[in-house]
């Protein structure tokens, strides 16, 4: 388990680009992660997106499984970014959206890390609002200096 505390050590997003309130569980040898995202009216996006029936944009989904990689790299590797240090989303694969998201709907984050190769991370993400899964992609990502 990890808090909102924890997360902000771990990753350098902030309002209103932080995308995960809450790690409900890790398993390190499985090489998997879970995450929340709890959705609100007051997220910034509905807004324009859409004013007479607000639905969380795919991208954003995507961008909140890829923070839920990259806390899993950091929990599976043993490390935390310095702070010229970024971890950077570099594909995506198969992405398919299966239901909208909408504000009072509690997004569950599914990480599993599939590969890690020459600094390329791998992972095959599915976002879940209760048994219904909202957004499926394999994931790449990886670390740079950026100082």
């Amino acid at each position: 388990m990890m808090d909102i505390h924890r997360i902000l050590e771990k990753l350098p997003h902030r309002y209103p680009f932080l995308l995960v309130d809450r790690v409900l569980d890790i398993d390190l040898e499985a090489k998997t992660l879970r995450a929340i995202k709890n959705v609100t009216v007051n997220e910034p996006f509905f807004t324009g997106h859409f004013p007479t029936r607000p639905v969380m944009p795919g991208v954003l989904m995507l961008e909140a499984m890829a923070q839920t990689c990259a806390l899993l790299s950091f929990e599976t590797e043993g490390i935390s970014l310095r702070e010229d240090q970024v971890f950077y989303f570099v594909g995506i694969d198969g992405a398919r959206f299966k239901r909208p998201v909408e504000p009072g709907d509690q997004l569950v984050l599914h990480a599993a890390l599939d590969r890690a190769r020459a600094g390329i991370y791998r992972f095959n993400c599915k976002a879940m609002v209760g048994d219904e899964v909202a957004c499926e992609a394999a994931i790449m990502c990886t670390m740079r200096d950026v100082g």
